[in-house]
């Protein structure tokens, strides 16, 4: 499982500008602005009103039937009829009633469960309350129905960045580092658990909670992590999915400020508040020794301090804190030269004793090149790579490219880059990998 936001940060960084058009409200409007504001809204709300829906209808095929069916109608009835005051709740309401169209054709070949009439009966004389607070609190439940612990883990984090978050089945594979097909079938294969096992769709008990939380937090974190760099496709960014995990982590925070869903609020915000000077205006990777600190966002980076504070103190954190307190002490250096790697060193030892891994490892080699020299940090990533871990892991390539390029061993620095260039799939990378190869010219 890719477990990598600080070697993206150290390694390769980049930005994109997004903008969301929103739709206006209850304005007459062209077909292409009716279907401008069905794109946008499905960009905006998409996740929210499939959520609402899995609430509503108890299943997760018929939810993604329904949604499916909403966004059609919206766009056949939207440029006739106008944009609707609220959308959400359009959605919602038309992808229910159509669902349930569709439940009671299918019962007249096929029995309902006894508990379907009365999910169908829910709600359905009030639609104005699927767009209040229990709405925006639906993801959440969903999130506690996918990382329930009669799923395999793997399966939890699948299923949650398929059905809360929207991201393909390839996108979750290069998280999981495995192959789309086996994604798929984990996938199916949950959902079909919850489906026989009826799986409660809430937010567990508050006695219950502590034990679902790390599988939400490693959810959180990887929902956040394709969103502060994509991993693949013309797009660095994706502002909706960092967003959407920094409001989820607000929301468990307030849940059940436990320690480490604190440390990970703080390694979200820290992250983020860089976001403005990852990139050059035509898109273009600037590393972070380059880039512009007066860009950072200084209200994220007090409040992601603070809370890395409060986490420490408690004395119970955990990998998330450690991560959120290396991240600290990079948003509070005033300049590149001023950053003290002898402290990221000693955190990424931390780091590695409480949660071992090669990219780890690879995260504190970087840093290690940064105190001692490029040859020491060499040496590491070489060690790491004869094992055969991060063979196939292109950030790995890239900063050994790096590194012989520090060092003046051009050949072996092509070499590296040319390899990592294999392998990312992501276009603003290969970009800068392929001027790094321009510049050894």
């Amino acid at each position: 499982m890719r477990f990598n936001l600080p070697s993206k940060e150290e390694l390769l960084e980049g930005r994109q500008h997004v903008t969301d058009r929103k739709p206006q409200a209850g304005l007459d409007t062209s077909a292409e602005d009716a279907r401008d504001a069905v794109d946008a809204v499905y960009r905006s709300e998409s996740r929210r009103v499939f959520a609402a829906l899995v609430r509503l209808l108890g299943d997760f095929d018929i939810a993604e039937e329904a949604l499916h069916d909403a966004f059609k109608a919206a766009l056949e009835q939207w440029p006739r009829d106008g944009v609707p005051a609220n959308p959400r709740a359009w959605l919602i309401s038309t992808g229910r009633f159509k669902a349930i169209d569709v439940i009671r054709r299918r019962a007249r070949f096929k029995p309902l469960p006894d508990d379907i009439d009365e999910q169908l009966a829910a709600d359905t004389h009030n639609p104005a309350a699927w767009d209040n607070e229990s709405v925006e609190d639906d993801r959440l439940r969903l999130i506690f129905t996918c990382c329930h612990p009669a799923l395999p883990p793997d399966a939890q984090v699948a299923l949650t960045l398929r059905e809360v978050c929207g991201l393909t089945t390839e996108e979750i594979a290069y998280a999981f580092l495995t192959a789309a097909p086996t994604l798929a079938q984990r996938i199916v294969r949950a959902k079909a658990k919850i489906r026989h096992a009826r799986i409660p769709y809430q937010v567990p008990s508050r006695a219950d909670v502590p034990d679902r939380l790390d599988a939400v937090l490693r959810v959180i974190y990887l929902v956040f992590n394709e969103g502060y760099s994509t991993s693949s496709g013309a797009s660095l960014t994706r502002h909706d999915l960092s967003g959407e995990a920094t409001r989820l982590g607000r929301l468990l925070v307030e849940l059940l400020p436990e320690p480490e869903a604190v440390g990970l609020l703080a390694l979200m915000l820290l992250h983020e508040s860089r976001r403005a000077a990852r990139s050059s205006p035509a898109g273009d990777l600037i590393l972070l020794d380059g880039q512009d600190r007066s860009l950072w966002n200084r209200d994220q980076i007090a409040e992601g301090s603070a809370l890395v504070q409060r986490a420490l103190s408690s004395r119970r954190f955990g990998p998330y804190t450690v991560q959120a307190a290396i991240a600290a002490v990079h948003a509070n250096a005033p300049t590149a030269a001023a950053t003290d790697w002898a402290q990221i060193v000693g955190l990424y030892d931390v780091l590695l004793r409480a949660d071992p891994s090669p990219v780890v490892e690879l995260n504190r080699a970087v840093a290690v090149a940064m105190r001692d020299g490029p040859a020491a940090g060499l040496a590491l990533i070489d060690a790491i790579l004869a094992r055969g871990d991060l063979a196939n892991y292109h950030l790995a390539h890239s900063a050994r490219a790096d590194l012989c390029r520090r060092l003046g061993r051009m050949a072996e620095a092509r070499a590296s880059y040319e390899r990592a260039l294999s392998l990312t799939q992501q276009e603003p990378e290969r970009r800068f990998l392929e001027r790094r190869l321009t510049e050894l010219s």
